[in-house]
């Protein structure tokens, strides 16, 4: 008896211990924004860490923040954490900066212009800035790092996530 009441606390210690936390508000509403279709998300989880899209069963895709990706990016004033959603494929469903302390947040990466030309690309685009990334003035080292770690956790994501299509 007296271990069966052991084994019953321990079960309950471990349902506790591993049991998810509610999403946040904000994040629910940044993941819909990235994925309008979904009805459900998934908590955070796997190796790297990511969200994922549902419609019902059907898998829309994958969200991740870039700074547990690329943790080493830093732009011109330290990180830009960025939640990026991406399809089943391989295409950015969007990009949302969610907090930077960039000194030109008005002529930088804080625009709604720069957020939306992400939206629609391949993680095969070059990501560049000044050939498929607007440049925009006085921010370049922030633009430049912004890209690159949306392109570079976008990458790794899919490598690691994706299932790669059957070949033709």
């Amino acid at each position: 008896m007296r271990q069966s009441l052991s084994f019953l606390f321990a079960l309950i210690a471990v349902g506790v211990l591993t049991a998810q936390a509610p999403m946040e508000p904000k994040l629910q509403a940044n993941l819909k924004r990235l994925f309008p279709a979904a009805t459900t998300f998934s908590p955070k989880g796997g190796d790297p860490p990511h969200f994922k899209a549902f419609n019902g069963p059907s898998l829309l895709g994958l969200a991740f923040w870039t700074t547990e990706l690329q943790p080493l990016e830093r732009a011109y004033d330290g990180p830009i954490k960025i939640l990026v959603g991406m399809d089943t494929t391989g295409v950015l469903t969007g990009v949302i900066v969610v907090e930077h302390h960039e000194p030109y947040g008005n002529f930088s990466v804080d625009t709604a212009g720069f957020a939306s030309q992400f939206r629609g690309k391949n993680i095969r685009d070059a990501f560049k800035v000044g050939v498929d990334v607007d440049a925009i003035s006085r921010a370049t080292i922030s633009v430049t790092s912004a890209s690159r770690s949306i392109r570079n956790s976008a990458r790794m994501a899919a490598r690691q996530l994706l299932t790669a299509p059957p070949s033709q």
